[in-house]
């Protein structure tokens, strides 16, 4: 996946004009992803790969957003996190991850309820 074109189902809170990005591999750091719009709103994201930066997290994912993503029964997502680097952490936001059907290349953010996922966890204390 060097520079794949993806599509959100719907638009992610706060960039609700942009749909259609490129999902970049960045060189040299494995599982980690810029999301660059490529319509609408200009926009940056970082992405990491949560089956290599946080193998433990396993969120629900509704059947709504399975149907919507046109992932065959017994197909699971590749799940990703907007990563946040500043001078004093790198974090992970655990409460809106972004799911992606790899094949379609349809993606969608979910908004998680509860307190149970944090929107800023530090990646390493995960």
């Amino acid at each position: 996946m060097l520079n794949t074109p993806v599509s959100f189902t719907v638009p992610m809170p706060g960039l609700e004009n942009a749909r259609d990005f490129t999902l970049r591999s960045v060189d040299g750091a494995t599982g980690l992803y810029a999301l660059e719009a490529t319509s609408g709103t200009p926009a940056r994201l970082f992405l990491a790969d949560v089956a290599v930066f946080v193998p433990g997290y396993n969120p629900p994912i509704p059947a709504a957003a399975l149907e919507a993503l046109e992932l065959e029964e017994g197909e699971a997502p590749q799940v990703l996190v907007v990563l946040n680097h500043s001078p004093k952490a790198t974090t992970v936001n655990l409460m809106a991850p972004i799911v992606l059907n790899t094949a379609t290349r349809r993606c969608s953010q979910l908004v998680l309820d509860g307190r149970e996922y944090p929107l800023r966890a530090d990646l390493n204390s995960l």
